[in-house]
């Protein structure tokens, strides 16, 4: 039976998203604390939610790239041993 493997160490798990939790405290306290009315608060808001969220989608997209154009390879070769 295989043991299940994980791609990335708990501590590199652990640093990605405690990073991500410390920043979103930081832009928190800042558009907080920030001396401007609530519709620019606002505007700074909504672009940290779009960069933040296009970001993970960006991120997912690339590895799934990655991981197609590496199953198409192994599919191939596999193909080509098969053949010959």
């Amino acid at each position: 039976m295989k043991k299940k493997t994980y791609r990335n160490t708990p501590a590199f798990t652990l640093l990605a998203w405690g990073s991500f939790i410390f920043f979103i405290v930081l832009i928190t306290i800042g558009l907080y604390t920030l001396k401007e009315p609530l519709m620019v608060k606002g505007y700074y808001l909504m672009g940290t939610v779009g960069i933040i969220s296009s970001s993970f989608t960006v991120a997912k997209v690339v590895r799934d790239n990655q991981e197609d154009e590496e199953r198409y390879k192994q599919m191939f070769k596999a193909v080509d041993e098969d053949a010959h």
